[in-house]
């Protein structure tokens, strides 16, 4: 559809490459071609558009057979439309100057005419032609015949139409006859199916029979085989109970003459034991015996020594006593009560009351004055 804008009483026109845009103005061609773009008065101005692109045109339609059969026929048909001029003037191509759209309907005339003179030779060819060799070669035979008789059809370039391509899709019987159609060559494919599945039966059948029989035979060498093991196992059990007596009796035997060899080491060991003790013992009891004698001697020594000590000073004591003139007396009472002194146990502390203390000092005060007398 041609682009058509407004502008103060003027129309202004842009086509498109694939439209073909006649313009007249009181009878006379102003404007003619493909993708024009012109000013023109809406009150004067007479506009025509005409495709000039390759149109398809998809017709189904029903036909029947020389046996009395339906059949639809899908096809298709590809024109274009070669002269422009022709056209404009044979159908009504024109356009509104305001909108830019078509005043009437020129396309669906076009397709009325294509599709029926198609329908035409479709009908002539299927009608000779029996149902079984239309589903066979009937493709080709409407698709030669509908493409030769568009081509002679004297009325399309009289319109300006040019037929570019014929196609036939598909030429398909009712349900009900194509169904039955169908049945022959499924039970045959059912019948081939059914025999593959025999044969596949009858294969699988003496594939499973090798399979026992393979079976049986590994089972009958899985017999002997495992007799053979059993001899071979029992062969080595018995060598190998053999060889660990014999390296049992050989253990035994190192074992005895070992236990014989400590046991030697052991009794030397202990009487070197034995002698090393008696020896120390000895030597010991020699020491500690020369020890108590140099301690008896020693401790006898030193007792002499204080003896003599003591008898010296008791002596020399003595003499000093009786040097001085005391009595020989009381000069014993000392001495005896030194000596109870001596072997006393000791005494930590001495309480002397005030009447043992008078009584002390007057007999200390007493035995002068005595002495004196």
């Amino acid at each position: 559809m041609a682009d058509i804008t407004r502008r103060l009483g003027w129309r202004h026109l842009r086509g498109a490459p694939t439209a073909h845009i006649r313009h007249h103005r009181s009878g006379r061609l102003l404007h003619d071609g493909p993708g024009l773009s012109f000013w023109f008065r809406p009150l004067t101005a007479a506009l025509s558009e005409v495709p000039a692109d390759d149109r398809e045109l998809a017709m189904t339609f029903h036909a029947r057979t020389s046996d009395f059969q339906d059949v639809s026929v899908q096809a298709t048909v590809t024109y274009r439309i070669a002269d422009p001029a022709v056209a404009a003037a044979r159908l009504d191509f024109s356009i509104d100057p305001d909108t830019g759209a078509w005043r009437g309907t020129p396309l669906e005339q076009l397709g009325t005419l294509l599709t029926e003179t198609a329908q035409q030779h479709a009908l002539d060819v299927l009608a000779r032609t029996p149902l079984s060799a239309a589903l066979v070669d009937g493709v080709a035979a409407v698709r030669e015949r509908v493409e030769a008789g568009l081509g002679a059809e004297p009325r399309l370039p009289a319109t300006g139409i040019e037929v570019v391509a014929v196609r036939v899709m598909a030429l398909r019987p009712e349900p009900e006859v194509e169904r039955a159609l169908r049945t022959p060559a499924r039970e045959q494919i059912q019948q081939e199916a059914d025999r593959a599945t025999y044969e596949r039966r009858a294969v699988a059948v003496e594939r499973e029979r090798a399979i026992a029989e393979n079976e049986l035979a590994s089972r009958i060498e899985l017999a002997r085989r495992e007799e053979e093991l059993v001899e071979q196992r029992g062969t080595n059990t018995r060598r190998e109970a053999e060889e660990q007596a014999a390296a049992d009796a050989v253990r035994a035997r190192a074992e005895a003459a070992r236990s014989v060899t400590l046991a030697e080491a052991e009794a030397a060991r202990s009487v070197k034991l034995a002698e090393a003790e008696a020896a120390r013992t000895a030597k010991l009891a020699e020491a500690e015996a020369a020890r108590t004698v140099r301690a008896a001697r020693a401790e006898a020594e030193g007792a002499r020594e204080v003896g003599e000590a003591r008898a010296q000073a008791q002596a020399a004591w003595l003499r000093v006593h009786a040097e001085a003139g005391v009595d020989g007396t009381v000069t014993l009472r000392a001495l005896t009560a030194t000596r109870l002194a001596e072997n006393l146990p000791r005494i930590d502390s001495v309480t002397v009351s005030p009447d043992v203390l008078t009584g002390l000092l007057a007999k200390l005060g007493g035995e002068p004055s005595e002495a004196a007398r």
